[in-house]
Protein backbone atom coordinates (compact mmCIF):
# COMPACT_ATOMS: atom_id res chain seq x y z
CA UNK A 1 0.00 0.00 0.00
CA UNK A 2 1.49 3.53 -1.05
CA UNK A 3 2.16 6.22 1.31
CA UNK A 4 -0.77 7.91 -0.58
CA UNK A 5 -3.09 5.33 -0.09
CA UNK A 6 -2.25 4.73 3.42
CA UNK A 7 -2.62 8.40 4.32
CA UNK A 8 -6.20 9.34 2.48
CA UNK A 9 -7.15 5.79 4.43
CA UNK A 10 -6.16 7.61 7.70
CA UNK A 11 -7.87 10.87 6.73
CA UNK A 12 -11.23 9.28 6.19
CA UNK A 13 -10.65 7.60 9.40
CA UNK A 14 -10.32 10.38 11.05
CA UNK A 15 -13.21 12.22 9.72
CA UNK A 16 -15.46 9.35 10.20
CA UNK A 17 -15.01 8.70 13.70
CA UNK A 18 -15.07 12.58 14.26
CA UNK A 19 -18.72 12.39 12.73
CA UNK A 20 -19.95 9.22 14.65
CA UNK A 21 -18.86 10.40 17.61
CA UNK A 22 -20.34 13.80 17.16
CA UNK A 23 -23.61 12.08 16.50
CA UNK A 24 -23.58 9.82 18.83
CA UNK A 25 -22.64 12.69 21.52
CA UNK A 26 -25.95 14.34 20.03
CA UNK A 27 -28.42 11.25 19.90
CA UNK A 28 -27.13 10.62 23.53
CA UNK A 29 -28.28 14.46 24.74
CA UNK A 30 -31.05 14.09 22.82
CA UNK A 31 -32.86 10.94 24.05
CA UNK A 32 -32.33 12.16 27.87
CA UNK A 33 -33.95 15.81 26.96
CA UNK A 34 -36.71 13.88 25.58
CA UNK A 35 -37.36 11.96 29.05
CA UNK A 36 -36.34 14.98 31.51
CA UNK A 37 -39.46 15.09 33.25
CA UNK A 38 -40.74 18.23 35.53
CA UNK A 39 -40.98 18.76 38.85
CA UNK A 40 -43.09 20.82 41.54
CA UNK A 41 -42.29 23.41 43.10
CA UNK A 42 -41.96 24.37 46.95
CA UNK A 43 -42.03 27.30 49.57
CA UNK A 44 -39.34 29.78 48.71
CA UNK A 45 -40.16 31.40 52.42
CA UNK A 46 -38.01 29.15 53.99
CA UNK A 47 -34.45 31.12 51.92
CA UNK A 48 -32.76 33.87 52.38
CA UNK A 49 -32.06 35.07 48.70
CA UNK A 50 -29.67 37.31 47.53
CA UNK A 51 -29.32 38.14 43.68
CA UNK A 52 -25.86 39.92 42.33
CA UNK A 53 -26.23 42.21 39.04
CA UNK A 54 -22.94 42.85 38.09
CA UNK A 55 -22.65 46.41 36.28
CA UNK A 56 -20.38 47.57 33.58
CA UNK A 57 -22.23 50.50 31.48
CA UNK A 58 -24.98 49.18 31.86
CA UNK A 59 -27.51 52.51 32.26
CA UNK A 60 -29.42 51.37 29.50
CA UNK A 61 -30.61 48.57 31.02
CA UNK A 62 -30.21 48.53 35.12
CA UNK A 63 -32.81 50.56 36.05
CA UNK A 64 -35.87 48.19 34.81
CA UNK A 65 -33.97 44.92 35.39
CA UNK A 66 -33.80 46.14 39.19
CA UNK A 67 -37.86 47.37 39.29
CA UNK A 68 -38.82 44.10 37.83
CA UNK A 69 -36.66 42.14 40.20
CA UNK A 70 -38.24 44.11 43.65
CA UNK A 71 -41.46 43.59 42.03
CA UNK A 72 -41.25 40.29 41.11
CA UNK A 73 -38.95 38.65 43.35
CA UNK A 74 -39.98 39.91 46.86
CA UNK A 75 -38.18 37.84 48.93
CA UNK A 76 -34.53 38.94 47.43
CA UNK A 77 -31.88 41.69 48.47
CA UNK A 78 -30.30 42.94 45.32
CA UNK A 79 -26.69 43.91 44.96
CA UNK A 80 -25.42 45.99 41.98
CA UNK A 81 -22.13 45.76 41.70
CA UNK A 82 -20.89 49.17 39.77
CA UNK A 83 -17.40 48.14 37.96
CA UNK A 84 -15.86 51.54 37.21
CA UNK A 85 -19.31 52.06 35.25
CA UNK A 86 -18.73 55.86 32.92
CA UNK A 87 -22.08 55.84 31.22
CA UNK A 88 -24.45 56.93 34.04
CA UNK A 89 -25.29 53.26 35.67
CA UNK A 90 -24.09 54.79 38.74
CA UNK A 91 -26.67 57.88 38.65
CA UNK A 92 -29.20 54.97 37.44
CA UNK A 93 -28.36 53.00 40.69
CA UNK A 94 -29.02 56.18 42.66
CA UNK A 95 -32.79 56.05 42.17
CA UNK A 96 -33.14 53.05 44.02
CA UNK A 97 -30.97 55.22 47.68
CA UNK A 98 -35.07 54.72 49.62
CA UNK A 99 -34.77 51.02 48.99
CA UNK A 100 -33.28 48.84 51.19
CA UNK A 101 -33.49 46.00 49.26
CA UNK A 102 -31.23 47.45 47.46
CA UNK A 103 -27.38 48.09 47.84
CA UNK A 104 -24.46 49.03 45.48
CA UNK A 105 -21.02 48.05 45.91
CA UNK A 106 -19.19 50.33 43.87
CA UNK A 107 -15.65 49.14 42.58
CA UNK A 108 -12.81 51.69 41.17
CA UNK A 109 -10.10 51.21 39.04
CA UNK A 110 -7.21 50.00 39.23
CA UNK A 111 -9.13 47.26 41.48
CA UNK A 112 -11.90 47.16 38.77
CA UNK A 113 -12.60 46.11 35.54
CA UNK A 114 -10.82 42.50 36.23
CA UNK A 115 -13.59 40.49 34.99
CA UNK A 116 -16.80 39.45 36.44
CA UNK A 117 -15.19 37.04 38.67
CA UNK A 118 -13.65 39.37 40.34
CA UNK A 119 -17.00 41.62 40.31
CA UNK A 120 -18.84 38.45 42.01
CA UNK A 121 -16.50 38.24 44.48
CA UNK A 122 -16.81 41.61 45.73
CA UNK A 123 -20.89 41.35 45.96
CA UNK A 124 -19.84 37.98 47.94
CA UNK A 125 -18.14 39.87 50.11
CA UNK A 126 -20.43 42.33 50.92
CA UNK A 127 -23.30 39.76 51.38
CA UNK A 128 -21.16 37.80 53.89
CA UNK A 129 -20.63 40.91 56.22
CA UNK A 130 -24.16 42.10 55.70
CA UNK A 131 -25.46 38.97 57.82
CA UNK A 132 -25.31 37.92 61.44
CA UNK A 133 -22.68 35.58 62.62
CA UNK A 134 -25.21 32.98 63.83
CA UNK A 135 -26.90 32.96 60.05
CA UNK A 136 -27.61 29.03 58.65
CA UNK A 137 -25.61 29.91 55.57
CA UNK A 138 -27.18 26.86 54.46
CA UNK A 139 -30.60 28.60 53.65
CA UNK A 140 -28.82 32.02 52.04
CA UNK A 141 -28.84 31.48 48.45
CA UNK A 142 -26.99 33.83 46.12
CA UNK A 143 -27.89 34.14 42.86
CA UNK A 144 -25.96 36.30 39.54
CA UNK A 145 -28.02 38.03 37.01
CA UNK A 146 -27.00 39.72 34.44
CA UNK A 147 -27.70 42.99 34.07
CA UNK A 148 -30.16 42.66 31.20
CA UNK A 149 -32.10 39.89 32.35
CA UNK A 150 -35.67 39.20 33.14
CA UNK A 151 -36.34 36.28 35.71
CA UNK A 152 -39.10 34.18 35.86
CA UNK A 153 -41.51 35.39 38.80
CA UNK A 154 -42.04 31.71 39.70
CA UNK A 155 -38.55 31.03 39.89
CA UNK A 156 -38.21 31.08 43.92
CA UNK A 157 -40.61 28.90 43.86
CA UNK A 158 -39.36 26.56 41.11
CA UNK A 159 -35.92 26.57 43.00
CA UNK A 160 -37.20 25.72 46.59
CA UNK A 161 -38.67 21.93 45.41
CA UNK A 162 -37.36 18.80 46.28
CA UNK A 163 -35.23 18.05 43.44
CA UNK A 164 -33.79 21.49 43.90
CA UNK A 165 -32.96 23.91 47.24
CA UNK A 166 -35.69 21.65 48.92
CA UNK A 167 -32.69 18.83 48.70
CA UNK A 168 -29.90 19.34 51.53
CA UNK A 169 -27.60 17.54 48.93
CA UNK A 170 -27.72 20.51 46.64
CA UNK A 171 -25.49 22.91 46.57
CA UNK A 172 -26.09 25.07 43.69
CA UNK A 173 -28.89 25.13 40.51
CA UNK A 174 -28.82 26.44 37.21
CA UNK A 175 -31.95 27.22 35.52
CA UNK A 176 -33.10 27.55 31.88
CA UNK A 177 -31.90 30.62 29.79
CA UNK A 178 -34.22 31.94 27.09
CA UNK A 179 -33.47 35.19 24.72
CA UNK A 180 -35.60 37.73 26.03
CA UNK A 181 -36.54 39.06 22.17
CA UNK A 182 -38.55 35.89 22.13
CA UNK A 183 -40.18 36.21 26.18
CA UNK A 184 -43.84 37.16 25.89
CA UNK A 185 -44.54 40.61 25.69
CA UNK A 186 -45.08 41.37 29.11
CA UNK A 187 -41.27 40.47 29.94
CA UNK A 188 -39.81 42.24 26.79
CA UNK A 189 -40.33 45.49 24.67
CA UNK A 190 -40.74 44.87 20.89
CA UNK A 191 -37.82 46.51 19.15
CA UNK A 192 -36.68 46.93 15.44
CA UNK A 193 -34.47 44.39 14.13
CA UNK A 194 -33.28 43.62 10.70
CA UNK A 195 -34.80 40.14 9.29
CA UNK A 196 -30.99 38.77 9.84
CA UNK A 197 -30.89 40.46 13.72
CA UNK A 198 -34.10 38.58 13.63
CA UNK A 199 -32.93 35.29 12.86
CA UNK A 200 -29.70 35.37 14.82
CA UNK A 201 -31.99 36.09 17.97
CA UNK A 202 -34.48 32.90 16.68
CA UNK A 203 -30.91 31.17 16.73
CA UNK A 204 -29.32 31.80 19.77
CA UNK A 205 -32.75 31.23 21.60
CA UNK A 206 -32.99 27.36 20.22
CA UNK A 207 -29.20 27.00 20.87
CA UNK A 208 -29.78 27.84 25.07
CA UNK A 209 -33.33 26.43 24.66
CA UNK A 210 -32.73 22.87 22.45
CA UNK A 211 -29.07 21.74 22.56
CA UNK A 212 -27.73 23.65 25.55
CA UNK A 213 -30.42 22.22 27.57
CA UNK A 214 -30.25 18.69 26.38
CA UNK A 215 -26.42 18.52 26.93
CA UNK A 216 -27.96 19.69 30.76
CA UNK A 217 -30.70 17.17 30.89
CA UNK A 218 -27.30 14.60 30.23
CA UNK A 219 -25.24 16.46 33.38
CA UNK A 220 -28.40 15.79 35.38
CA UNK A 221 -28.17 12.17 34.70
CA UNK A 222 -24.11 12.36 35.08
CA UNK A 223 -24.42 14.46 37.94
CA UNK A 224 -22.06 17.26 36.29
CA UNK A 225 -24.88 19.93 35.76
CA UNK A 226 -22.90 23.28 35.18
CA UNK A 227 -23.33 26.78 35.83
CA UNK A 228 -23.70 29.25 33.38
CA UNK A 229 -23.13 33.09 33.58
CA UNK A 230 -26.75 34.00 33.71
CA UNK A 231 -29.27 32.55 36.59
CA UNK A 232 -27.27 30.74 38.31
CA UNK A 233 -28.11 30.11 42.25
CA UNK A 234 -25.61 28.47 44.76
CA UNK A 235 -25.86 28.23 48.46
CA UNK A 236 -23.68 30.44 50.35
CA UNK A 237 -22.21 27.95 52.82
CA UNK A 238 -20.70 26.25 50.02
CA UNK A 239 -19.20 29.20 48.12
CA UNK A 240 -17.49 30.10 51.62
CA UNK A 241 -16.06 26.50 51.54
CA UNK A 242 -14.96 27.28 48.07
CA UNK A 243 -13.24 30.50 49.63
CA UNK A 244 -11.93 29.12 52.47
CA UNK A 245 -9.58 27.15 49.95
CA UNK A 246 -8.94 28.72 47.21
CA UNK A 247 -9.26 32.75 48.59
CA UNK A 248 -12.64 33.55 46.63
CA UNK A 249 -15.40 31.24 45.28
CA UNK A 250 -14.94 33.02 41.53
CA UNK A 251 -11.59 32.68 39.88
CA UNK A 252 -9.63 33.94 37.03
CA UNK A 253 -11.05 32.00 33.80
CA UNK A 254 -13.20 33.71 31.61
CA UNK A 255 -15.53 31.08 31.52
CA UNK A 256 -15.52 31.89 35.12
CA UNK A 257 -19.48 30.24 35.68
CA UNK A 258 -18.09 26.87 34.69
CA UNK A 259 -14.98 26.81 36.74
CA UNK A 260 -17.31 27.86 39.90
CA UNK A 261 -19.45 24.68 38.75
CA UNK A 262 -16.13 22.86 38.77
CA UNK A 263 -15.08 24.09 42.15
CA UNK A 264 -18.29 23.08 43.92
CA UNK A 265 -18.23 19.89 42.53
CA UNK A 266 -14.53 19.28 43.78
CA UNK A 267 -16.19 20.10 47.14
CA UNK A 268 -18.76 17.81 47.55
CA UNK A 269 -22.11 19.55 46.11
CA UNK A 270 -23.99 18.98 43.37
CA UNK A 271 -25.33 20.59 41.06
CA UNK A 272 -29.09 20.98 39.14
CA UNK A 273 -30.59 21.90 36.47
CA UNK A 274 -33.80 23.62 36.92
CA UNK A 275 -35.93 23.30 33.24
CA UNK A 276 -39.05 24.58 35.03
CA UNK A 277 -37.79 27.89 35.58
CA UNK A 278 -35.92 30.48 33.34
CA UNK A 279 -34.13 33.91 33.13
CA UNK A 280 -34.50 35.71 30.12
CA UNK A 281 -31.33 37.82 28.74
CA UNK A 282 -30.65 39.82 25.50
CA UNK A 283 -29.56 38.31 22.23
CA UNK A 284 -27.28 39.70 20.20
CA UNK A 285 -28.66 41.02 16.87
CA UNK A 286 -25.02 41.13 14.80
CA UNK A 287 -22.22 38.14 14.23
CA UNK A 288 -19.08 40.26 15.12
CA UNK A 289 -20.41 40.92 19.20
CA UNK A 290 -21.11 36.68 18.72
CA UNK A 291 -18.13 35.76 17.49
CA UNK A 292 -16.31 37.64 19.90
CA UNK A 293 -18.96 36.42 23.07
CA UNK A 294 -17.99 32.65 21.70
CA UNK A 295 -14.50 33.74 21.65
CA UNK A 296 -14.87 34.54 25.23
CA UNK A 297 -16.27 31.51 26.17
CA UNK A 298 -13.90 28.92 23.88
CA UNK A 299 -11.11 30.62 25.55
CA UNK A 300 -12.48 30.22 29.22
CA UNK A 301 -12.92 26.53 28.32
CA UNK A 302 -9.47 26.14 27.51
CA UNK A 303 -8.24 27.32 30.41
CA UNK A 304 -10.44 25.45 32.78
CA UNK A 305 -8.34 22.30 31.19
CA UNK A 306 -5.72 23.20 33.62
CA UNK A 307 -8.54 21.63 35.98
CA UNK A 308 -9.02 17.86 34.20
CA UNK A 309 -6.34 16.46 36.36
CA UNK A 310 -7.85 17.35 39.31
CA UNK A 311 -11.32 15.59 37.76
CA UNK A 312 -9.97 12.64 37.17
CA UNK A 313 -8.34 12.35 40.42
CA UNK A 314 -11.15 13.50 42.61
CA UNK A 315 -13.37 11.05 44.92
CA UNK A 316 -16.28 13.27 44.92
CA UNK A 317 -16.71 13.45 41.27
CA UNK A 318 -18.01 9.89 39.83
CA UNK A 319 -17.06 8.08 36.90
CA UNK A 320 -19.78 9.39 34.68
CA UNK A 321 -19.65 12.93 35.63
CA UNK A 322 -15.89 12.60 34.96
CA UNK A 323 -16.30 11.47 31.59
CA UNK A 324 -18.81 14.30 30.89
CA UNK A 325 -16.42 17.24 32.31
CA UNK A 326 -13.69 14.94 30.38
CA UNK A 327 -15.53 15.52 27.16
CA UNK A 328 -17.01 19.09 27.70
CA UNK A 329 -13.33 20.33 28.40
CA UNK A 330 -11.60 18.40 25.13
CA UNK A 331 -14.27 20.14 23.11
CA UNK A 332 -12.78 23.21 21.56
CA UNK A 333 -9.67 21.13 21.18
CA UNK A 334 -11.65 18.58 19.00
CA UNK A 335 -13.02 21.20 17.04
CA UNK A 336 -9.40 22.56 16.37
CA UNK A 337 -8.35 19.18 15.23
CA UNK A 338 -11.63 18.73 13.08
CA UNK A 339 -10.94 21.76 11.49
CA UNK A 340 -8.02 21.04 9.43
CA UNK A 341 -9.19 16.86 8.70
CA UNK A 342 -12.90 18.27 7.05
CA UNK A 343 -10.50 21.09 5.16
CA UNK A 344 -8.11 17.93 3.62
CA UNK A 345 -11.16 16.20 2.73
CA UNK A 346 -12.62 19.03 0.72
CA UNK A 347 -9.19 19.59 -0.90
CA UNK A 348 -8.80 15.60 -1.42
CA UNK A 349 -12.47 15.96 -2.93
CA UNK A 350 -11.96 18.91 -5.17
CA UNK A 351 -8.40 16.93 -6.35
CA UNK A 352 -10.63 13.66 -7.77
CA UNK A 353 -13.43 15.85 -9.04
CA UNK A 354 -10.24 17.61 -10.46
CA UNK A 355 -8.84 14.59 -11.93
CA UNK A 356 -11.40 12.05 -12.83
CA UNK A 357 -11.99 11.84 -16.59
CA UNK A 358 -15.08 13.96 -17.46
CA UNK A 359 -14.83 16.11 -14.43
CA UNK A 360 -17.79 16.63 -12.11
CA UNK A 361 -19.91 14.15 -14.19
CA UNK A 362 -17.38 11.67 -14.43
CA UNK A 363 -16.65 12.02 -10.43
CA UNK A 364 -20.57 12.04 -9.80
CA UNK A 365 -20.98 8.96 -11.75
CA UNK A 366 -18.48 6.90 -10.44
CA UNK A 367 -19.55 7.13 -6.75
CA UNK A 368 -19.64 10.87 -5.84
CA UNK A 369 -23.21 10.85 -5.59
CA UNK A 370 -23.01 9.15 -2.30
CA UNK A 371 -21.13 11.39 -0.76
CA UNK A 372 -24.20 14.47 -0.26
CA UNK A 373 -25.68 11.40 1.69
CA UNK A 374 -23.06 11.40 4.00
CA UNK A 375 -22.93 15.26 4.30
CA UNK A 376 -26.76 15.82 5.53
CA UNK A 377 -26.95 12.70 7.92
CA UNK A 378 -23.45 13.61 9.93
CA UNK A 379 -22.90 17.00 8.81
CA UNK A 380 -26.17 18.99 8.77
CA UNK A 381 -28.62 16.48 9.94
CA UNK A 382 -27.22 16.43 14.17
CA UNK A 383 -28.01 20.28 13.66
CA UNK A 384 -30.86 20.75 11.48
CA UNK A 385 -33.10 18.01 13.77
CA UNK A 386 -32.61 20.76 17.16
CA UNK A 387 -35.19 22.29 14.93
CA UNK A 388 -37.71 19.70 15.50
CA UNK A 389 -36.59 19.58 19.08
CA UNK A 390 -37.01 22.85 19.84
CA UNK A 391 -40.58 23.22 18.17
CA UNK A 392 -42.18 20.39 20.33
CA UNK A 393 -40.54 21.43 23.75
CA UNK A 394 -40.51 25.26 23.54
CA UNK A 395 -42.30 26.85 20.30
CA UNK A 396 -45.27 24.79 19.24
CA UNK A 397 -46.43 27.61 17.07
CA UNK A 398 -43.89 26.97 14.70
CA UNK A 399 -44.55 25.24 11.37
CA UNK A 400 -42.78 22.25 10.86
CA UNK A 401 -40.82 23.49 7.79
CA UNK A 402 -39.85 26.95 9.30
CA UNK A 403 -38.64 24.89 12.25
CA UNK A 404 -36.69 22.43 9.61
CA UNK A 405 -35.12 25.52 8.07
CA UNK A 406 -34.37 26.75 11.59
CA UNK A 407 -32.37 23.66 11.82
CA UNK A 408 -30.55 24.28 8.91
CA UNK A 409 -29.57 27.87 9.83
CA UNK A 410 -28.04 26.22 13.09
CA UNK A 411 -25.56 23.92 10.52
CA UNK A 412 -24.34 26.87 9.16
CA UNK A 413 -24.67 29.12 12.37
CA UNK A 414 -22.22 26.52 14.02
CA UNK A 415 -19.68 27.67 12.24
CA UNK A 416 -18.77 31.28 14.09
CA UNK A 417 -18.24 28.92 16.91
CA UNK A 418 -15.75 27.02 14.90
CA UNK A 419 -14.22 30.56 13.92
CA UNK A 420 -14.39 31.64 17.61
CA UNK A 421 -12.10 28.80 18.74
CA UNK A 422 -9.78 29.35 16.78
CA UNK A 423 -9.39 32.87 17.67
CA UNK A 424 -9.50 31.67 20.97
CA UNK A 425 -6.63 29.24 20.40
CA UNK A 426 -4.82 32.30 18.62
CA UNK A 427 -5.41 34.49 22.23
CA UNK A 428 -3.75 31.49 24.16
CA UNK A 429 -1.10 31.35 22.10
CA UNK A 430 -0.49 35.13 22.37
CA UNK A 431 -1.27 35.48 26.31
CA UNK A 432 -4.02 37.43 26.03
CA UNK A 433 -6.60 37.25 28.71
CA UNK A 434 -8.54 40.53 28.19
CA UNK A 435 -12.25 40.47 28.90
CA UNK A 436 -14.00 42.60 26.89
CA UNK A 437 -17.59 43.35 27.27
CA UNK A 438 -20.05 42.36 24.79
CA UNK A 439 -21.93 45.77 23.82
CA UNK A 440 -25.62 45.69 22.96
CA UNK A 441 -26.93 48.33 20.62
CA UNK A 442 -29.21 49.91 23.04
CA UNK A 443 -26.06 50.81 24.88
CA UNK A 444 -25.29 54.81 25.52
CA UNK A 445 -21.89 56.31 24.40
CA UNK A 446 -19.65 56.63 27.19
CA UNK A 447 -19.89 59.89 29.13
CA UNK A 448 -17.65 62.11 30.88
CA UNK A 449 -17.56 61.52 34.55
CA UNK A 450 -19.99 64.45 36.14
CA UNK A 451 -20.16 65.20 39.87
CA UNK A 452 -22.61 63.04 41.87
CA UNK A 453 -21.33 63.84 45.43
CA UNK A 454 -18.93 63.18 47.66
CA UNK A 455 -18.42 59.38 48.25
CA UNK A 456 -16.75 57.56 51.04
CA UNK A 457 -15.77 54.19 51.91
CA UNK A 458 -15.90 53.24 55.36
CA UNK A 459 -16.11 49.71 57.70
CA UNK A 460 -20.02 49.06 57.79
CA UNK A 461 -20.93 46.08 56.95
CA UNK A 462 -24.00 46.78 54.81
CA UNK A 463 -24.88 49.68 52.50
CA UNK A 464 -27.08 50.65 49.84
CA UNK A 465 -26.70 52.97 46.98
CA UNK A 466 -26.07 56.64 48.31
CA UNK A 467 -25.45 58.86 45.03
CA UNK A 468 -27.72 61.55 44.92
CA UNK A 469 -29.71 61.38 41.63
CA UNK A 470 -28.91 63.45 38.33
CA UNK A 471 -31.30 64.71 35.87
CA UNK A 472 -30.99 62.25 32.33
CA UNK A 473 -29.88 63.25 29.43
CA UNK A 474 -30.51 61.96 26.13
CA UNK A 475 -27.31 60.10 25.14
CA UNK A 476 -26.50 58.71 21.44
CA UNK A 477 -26.99 55.28 20.65
CA UNK A 478 -23.67 53.50 20.32
CA UNK A 479 -23.68 50.35 17.78
CA UNK A 480 -23.91 47.17 18.74
CA UNK A 481 -20.51 45.49 18.25
CA UNK A 482 -18.48 48.37 19.54
CA UNK A 483 -15.02 47.78 20.94
CA UNK A 484 -14.46 48.63 24.42
CA UNK A 485 -10.96 47.87 24.68
CA UNK A 486 -9.07 45.02 26.15
CA UNK A 487 -8.94 45.09 30.24
CA UNK A 488 -6.05 43.05 31.55
CA UNK A 489 -7.56 39.95 34.30
CA UNK A 490 -5.67 39.93 37.49
CA UNK A 491 -5.79 37.88 40.14
CA UNK A 492 -7.49 39.75 43.32
CA UNK A 493 -5.06 41.02 45.92
CA UNK A 494 -6.91 41.35 48.52
CA UNK A 495 -9.87 40.37 50.13
CA UNK A 496 -12.11 43.55 49.98
CA UNK A 497 -11.95 46.06 47.69
CA UNK A 498 -14.93 48.55 48.71
CA UNK A 499 -16.98 48.49 52.24
CA UNK A 500 -20.25 50.81 53.02
CA UNK A 501 -21.38 53.71 50.29
CA UNK A 502 -22.06 57.03 52.50
CA UNK A 503 -22.86 60.37 50.87
CA UNK A 504 -21.61 63.79 52.03
CA UNK A 505 -22.56 66.49 49.25
CA UNK A 506 -20.28 68.92 49.92
CA UNK A 507 -18.18 68.31 47.38
CA UNK A 508 -18.88 68.75 43.44
CA UNK A 509 -15.98 65.62 42.77
CA UNK A 510 -16.79 62.05 44.00
CA UNK A 511 -13.88 61.11 46.45
CA UNK A 512 -13.35 57.25 46.64
CA UNK A 513 -11.61 55.86 50.02
CA UNK A 514 -10.17 52.51 49.61
CA UNK A 515 -9.89 49.79 52.36
CA UNK A 516 -8.09 46.70 52.11
CA UNK A 517 -7.27 44.21 54.25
Amino acid sequence: MSTETQSLALLNTAAFLLCVSFCAYVLSILVFHLKSARSRGGSPDGFDWHIIVPCRNEASVIGDTVRRLLGDFPQATVWCVDDASDDGTLAELAAFTDQPRVHVVQRQLPDARQGKGAALNAAWRRIEQSLPANADRTRVIVGVLDADSRLDPQGPVALSGRQYFGSAQVGAVQVEVRMLQCAPRRYAEPAEVSRWGRLLIRLQDMEFRAPIAAMQSLRRRTGSVAMGGNGQFTRLSLLNEIADQHGTPWHGALLEDFELGLHILLAGGRTEYCPESWVAQEALTRIRPLVRQRTRWAQGSMQCGRYLGRVLRSPRIRNSATLEIAHFLAAPWTQLLGTPIYIACLVVMSYYIDNTMGGLRGWWSSGGWGVPPLVLVFGIGPFALWGIVYRIRCEPQLSIPKALLLGVCHWLYSYAQSVAVWLAFARMVTARTDWQKTARASDPQPAPARAVGRVAVGQTAVGRAAVPAQPRRAQPTRRSGRNDGPRSIRPPRHLSHLAHLTTTPTTDRPAIAHTRK
